[in-house]
C-alpha cells in the first residue's frame, strides 16, 4: 500500500477540522437544519437563520468586529473583488488605487481590470526584507487616491504587513484601506474595533474550515460607498445576493471559533516545529531563505535550493509542498512574488514553499528534513 505524502502545504489549504465537520452536518440531511435562511415565515427558515447569525457572531468575535459588518461570500477571491470593484463603482469617476507587486492574483487581476476601466494603479515594490512599509504607501498617495489594498500576511513568504499603521495614515488622507486577511486569522492580531481598516477579506479553507465560503468585513467608512457585484434577491443587506449555504457558513463560524490567537499554546507549538524545520533545512548545502525578515509568521517558509540538479517534483512522493502559490501553479509560471523580490527566474523556479499547521507533528518535521536531504543529495550527485 502506497503511503500518502506528508502534508506541508497548509498555506494552500487546510484540512477541515473534524469538529467543524460535526457542525456542518447539523445543516445537512432531511432530519437536519436544512431550511433556507431567507424563509422567515416558518420554523425551518428561522432555525437556519439563527444558525447563520450564530456563525456570523463567531467570525465577528475572532476579528473584533460587529456581526452586522460581515457579508458572506464564496471566499477571499470574491471578497477581494467585491471590495475593489464595489468601491470603484461607488466613486463618481475613476481615481487612484495603491496595491503592491506581492499581492494575490485575486487583487492584482482585479486591479488590472480597474486599470482598463480608467483607474490609475500604483503597484508598490517590496523593500529588501520583502515588506511593504507604511512609508512607501505614504509616498505613493495622491490627491485622488481612493483605495489601498494590501494583504496582512503574504501567502508565499509569510511576511506581515503593518496594516494597522498604514490604516492610520490613510485616515488622515481620507482613502480607504482594504486588507486581504486570508492567511492572517489566528496568526496576527486582528481587532477591527481598534485597527483602522475599512474592508477585510477572509476565507474559511485557510482556517480549517470548508472551501467555498468566506466573508468581507465592511466598516462604517466603506459602507455607503460599496456597490454589490451580485444581484438578485437583496441578500446580505443588498451587498451579495444568493441563497446562503448554511452548512458552509456554520463551518466557517466553527473554524473561526477554534482558530486561536497569536501567541497561544498552539501558535507556540507550531512556531517551535517551524523553527526545527527551518534549522534542519538551512543546514543542508545550497538551501537558503528567500527572505530573512523577522516580521513574519512562523507557519510559512520560502526556500531556495541552489543546486542545478534540484527538482521539487522529486519531493512529491514524500512531501506535499508548493513550488509557488496555487494561483501561479495553475499556469506553471514562476512566482510573481519571488520575481518581485528581484531574485531572478532561475532562483524563483528553484524555490519551494513549505508550510506547517494544526496537524503537523515533530516526527513529520524530521521526516521532511530527511526527504529534503535525500533529494538535495541526489541532485548534487547527479552533477558529478
Amino acid at each position: 500500500m502506497t503511503t500518502a505524502p506528508l502534508y506541508f502545504d497548509y498555506a494552500a489549504t487546510t484540512p477541515v477540522d473534524d469538529r467543524v465537520i460535526e457542525t456542518m452536518l447539523t445543516c445537512l440531511g432531511r432530519e437536519a437544519n436544512f431550511g433556507n435562511p431567507a424563509s422567515s415565515g416558518h420554523a425551518y427558515g428561522q432555525a437556519a437563520r439563527e444558525a447563520v447569525d450564530q456563525a456570523r457572531r463567531q467570525v465577528a468575535e475572532q476579528i473584533g468586529a460587529q456581526a452586522d459588518d460581515l457579508v458572506w461570500t464564496s471566499g477571499a477571491t470574491e471578497s477581494n473583488n467585491l471590495a475593489l470593484k464595489g468601491i470603484a463603482q461607488g466613486c463618481k469617476q475613476p481615481g487612484h488605487l495603491i496595491t503592491s507587486q506581492l499581492e494575490h492574483k485575486a487583487v492584482l487581476d482585479t486591479a488590472a481590470e480597474l486599470e482598463r476601466q480608467g483607474w490609475a494603479v500604483t503597484r508598490l515594490a517590496p523593500d529588501a526584507e520583502g515588506l511593504i512599509q507604511p512609508e512607501a504607501v505614504q509616498a505613493a498617495l495622491r490627491a485622488d487616491t481612493r483605495l489601498v489594498s494590501l494583504m496582512a500576511v503574504n501567502n508565499e513568504l509569510g511576511t506581515i504587513t503593518d496594516f494597522a499603521a498604514i490604516g492610520q495614515l490613510l485616515r488622515a488622507h481620507g482613502a480607504l484601506l482594504h486588507v486581504d486577511a486570508a492567511q492572517a486569522v489566528g496568526k496576527v492580531t486582528i481587532d477591527l474595533a481598534r485597527q483602522a481598516v475599512d474592508l477585510m477579506s477572509f476565507s474559511a479553507h485557510k482556517v480549517y474550515g470548508p472551501k467555498g465560503i468566506g466573508a468581507l468585513y465592511v466598516g462604517p467608512r466603506a459602507r455607503d460607498g460599496l456597490r454589490a457585484q451580485m444581484h438578485g434577491g437583496g441578500h446580505e443587506r443588498g451587498l451579495r445576493s444568493g441563497t446562503l449555504p448554511s452548512h458552509q457558513i456554520v463551518g466557517m463560524g466553527s473554524a473561526f471559533a477554534l482558530a486561536g490567537r497569536p501567541g497561544d499554546a498552539e501558535y507556540q507549538r507550531i512556531a517551535a516545529l517551524a523553527s526545527r524545520l527551518r534549522d534542519g533545512l538551512l543546514a543542508l548545502p545550497g538551501v537558503s531563505l528567500n527572505t530573512a525578515s523577522a516580521q513574519r509568521v512562523p507557519h510559512t517558509l520560502n526556500l531556495c535550493i541552489d543546486s542545478p540538479g534540484f527538482n521539487s517534483r522529486a519531493l512529491a512522493g514524500d512531501l506535499a509542498v508548493s513550488s509557488t502559490s496555487a494561483c501561479n501553479s495553475a499556469s506553471n509560471a514562476a512566482s510573481h512574488v519571488l520575481l518581485a523580490l528581484g531574485i531572478g527566474e532561475l532562483r524563483a523556479r528553484n524555490s519551494v514553499r513549505v508550510s506547517v499547521g494544526r496537524y503537523t507533528q515533530q516526527a513529520d518535521v524530521d521526516r521532511a528534513i530527511a526527504a529534503f536531504q535525500r533529494v538535495v543529495g541526489a541532485a548534487a550527485l547527479a552533477l558529478w
